[in-house]
């Protein structure tokens, strides 16, 4: 498998990014992640989706790290400073699962509270059925764990196509155009900063055709298996949707109907922010979180 890594040079003097970077080695690839605040607090586990990285969560890891929680953001296999394989073929849903579930246990992370959005939540949610005992509670936010039985929103067949078909995939131009609040230069260049050239965005093209649309895809069965676990999760887990999400509108609905955990809890409207709520409402975001968990003891 031939691996791109991104230059260090490309991650200098990003606005509102001053974090160390941390690595561990899986399956012959390099993951980074953040990890912030006290090494003994409670571990919350964001994890973003495409075409982020850990740059999402910038706004957010300082307010769950003030109320005396360990924040630790992970950058997928093919984003922000992890390795990246060249070609498209090396990305498949399972071999993200697998090289997540080796970069958890190499962390050794354990009572994780998870906070997961868009493709964050479609693997999270897989680590949380595979590794129930290592998750205490769970957050979701636009997102879900489509089995391909539904058909999906027009919205995302759209993105899809695009997806597939632009000749240029800016990753900046694709976020700012899925907020409510318009993103800066900077902030823009900053989410492109993983990639210096189209060679080091397979993973972020392949991501769209991953998604499960189809009864029969390849991921299919597994998040079958993995919702047959989730209908049977007593722990704490809530909803934390945006108002102006076309993408996953109407998603938290489903968690609420299918997941015991989610009875009785404070579920929330994150208003005035679009997919990537984040960027949009990151502190209030982040405070619903530290309630939640200080709710959830």
């Amino acid at each position: 498998m031939e691996i791109l890594r991104t230059p260090d040079e490309r991650f200098v003097n990003l606005p509102d990014y001053n974090f160390a970077p941390h690595y561990a080695q899986v399956a012959g690839l390099r993951i980074h992640y953040l990890d912030e605040g006290p090494p003994e607090g409670e571990v919350v586990l964001l994890m973003h989706g495409e075409p982020s990285w850990s740059y999402l969560y910038r706004k957010m890891i300082p307010v769950i790290t003030a109320a005396g929680y360990r924040a630790v953001a992970l950058d997928l296999v093919g984003f922000g400073r992890s390795d990246k394989p060249a070609l498209r073929s090396d990305y498949t849903y399972q071999k993200h699962i697998d090289w997540l579930g080796g970069w958890l246990q190499a962390v050794g992370l354990k009572d994780v509270t998870l906070m997961c959005q868009d493709w964050g939540g479609l693997l999270g949610l897989r680590l949380v059925a595979e590794f129930p005992d290592l998750f205490k509670r769970v957050i979701v936010a636009n997102t879900g764990l489509p089995t391909g039985d539904q058909p999906p929103s027009q919205a995302f067949l759209n993105w899809q196509q695009y997806s597939q078909q632009t000749p240029q995939f800016e990753a900046g131009w694709i976020v700012n155009g899925a907020v409510v609040n318009k993103l800066s230069d900077a902030v823009k260049a900053a989410y492109d900063a993983p990639f210096p050239d189209d060679s080091y965005k397979a993973g972020a093209r392949q991501f769209p055709l991953l998604v499960p649309t189809s009864p029969d895809d390849p991921a299919a069965h597994a998040n079958r298996q993995a919702w047959r676990v989730l209908a049977q999760w007593q722990k704490p887990f809530l909803c934390a949707f945006s108002d102006s999400d076309p993408v996953t509108a109407g998603g938290d609905k489903i968690f609420q109907k299918l997941v015991p955990g989610t009875q009785g809890q404070p579920h929330t409207t994150i208003v005035g922010a679009g997919h990537f709520l984040q960027e949009d409402k990151g502190p209030e975001l982040a405070q619903v979180i530290v309630n939640f968990m200080k709710q959830t003891k």
